[in-house]
């Protein structure tokens, strides 16, 4: 119904307001917003009663009626958190993340070597007691989880995912399922690209590209505050895009591809081909290059420079506001993440300009954050929604 439509619009716009400039009063919120006193009125009673946002103690100040200041419920009673589940390769990612995108809690969930077919299956169960042993009384707006692939968010389904060996799997109806809550699914490339434009720098709300680097590679594109999807859903298969000098052979067939260049499993095979480390492990090679060993700082700044190169490609394409590059030594490693910056500028035709690429906002705690997120940009999506549903499944 368009009244229906109107009053989400709204309630969106108010929480929206809130998260960008609370603590805030309703006056305030209705000079910034562009809405009405009435509608902002209306729309934060709702948004009140529902939880998501609260008054703080206090007038904030003037004289006559006390101008109230609202805030964004983070709080640890009452306060409704959205769980979050990232599914990698070798683990999985459990988390709480309040309403600002903050992580609460999170735990690792180990599950390298059992095979695909019932792996969904163990992730829910212990996704089930992370929320019982996270026992905190605060309201549960749902889950939201995030993975590398061609995932069909609308469907909650999982197209393909290379490395799983997961095709048309209904993930989100399987979680849904085991855990009794409203569930989200997500390519983990757009849930970072989402948990920027709600939560990171104001660029990107203006224009976006994400660049992931892991087991998976991907990448996401955001304009307007929007992230595109593309028809079936398939937008940022980067997989094959080929990186400049690279003479890496691909499972494709070609040479040079991204996926076969600079994926973790790639980088993990050469660091064990090198003897640099025992296992293809990405974590182990990191930990190598922080404690002295020049053999593996240089291999991770090869890595970091070919990033570089392919993130070059996709700056002249799109010619982004900001390029978020989600790789797990430049995350941690300023002079992983120069690498990359330098080796991009000087390939790229449109940017010189080295701070437009930066590391994600959450740095290494991005994953968990964003998996929430694929919830939470929901939430602020349809507010109004979002309370029932806060209300109905409390966190036990």
């Amino acid at each position: 119904m368009p009244g229906d439509s109107r009053a989400a619009t709204n309630a969106a716009a108010v929480l929206r307001t809130v998260l960008d400039h609370g603590p805030v009063a309703r006056g305030g919120i209705a000079a910034l917003s562009g809405l009405s006193p009435a509608a902002v009125s209306r729309q934060t009673t709702a948004l009140l009663r529902g939880g998501l946002l609260r008054e703080l103690p206090g007038p904030a100040g003037g004289v006559g009626r006390p101008r109230i200041p609202l805030d964004l419920h983070t709080g640890a009673v009452g306060g409704p958190v959205a769980a979050g589940l990232h599914i990698g390769v070798p683990s999985s990612t459990f988390s709480l993340v309040d309403l600002r995108g903050r992580l609460l809690t999170r735990r690792a969930f180990p599950h390298e070597g059992r095979p695909p077919a019932g792996l969904s299956a163990e992730i829910a169960a212990g996704l089930g007691r992370f929320l019982a042993e996270s026992d905190s009384g605060r309201p549960l707006l749902g889950v939201g989880a995030a993975l590398g692939g061609w995932v069909r968010p609308d469907e909650g389904t999982v197209v393909h995912h290379p490395v799983l060996r997961w095709r048309q799997k209904p993930l989100g109806a399987e979680l849904s399922a085991a855990l009794g809550l409203p569930v989200r699914v997500d390519n983990h490339a757009r849930a970072v690209a989402r948990a920027e434009i709600l939560f990171g720098r104001p660029e990107a709300r203006g224009s976006l590209v994400h660049l992931f680097i892991g087991n998976v590679v991907d990448a996401a594109f955001g304009i307007g505050g929007t992230v595109h999807q593309g028809p079936g859903s398939a937008a940022g298969d980067v997989a094959h895009l080929p990186v400049p000098g690279s003479t890496a052979r691909c499972a494709c067939g070609r040479t040079g591809c991204l996926q076969a260049t600079a994926s973790d499993t790639a980088l993990g095979a050469e660091a064990v081909r090198r003897g640099i480390v025992p296992d293809p492990s990405v974590p182990l090679l990191v930990d190598a290059a922080a404690t002295g060993d020049p053999r593996a700082e240089r291999l991770l700044r090869e890595r970091a420079r070919a990033v570089g190169r392919a993130a070059a490609l996709l700056l002249d394409v799109f010619n982004p506001a900001l390029m978020v590059v989600t790789e797990l030594s430049s995350v941690l490693d300023e002079g992983c993440l120069a690498e990359i910056r330098t080796a991009a500028t000087a390939l790229s035709h449109v940017c010189d300009d080295p701070e437009r690429i930066v590391v994600p906002y959450a740095g290494p705690a991005v994953l968990p954050g964003a998996a929430a997120t694929v919830l939470l940009s929901r939430v602020f999506q349809d507010p109004r929604r979002s309370n029932e549903r806060a209300r109905s499944h409390p966190l036990v």
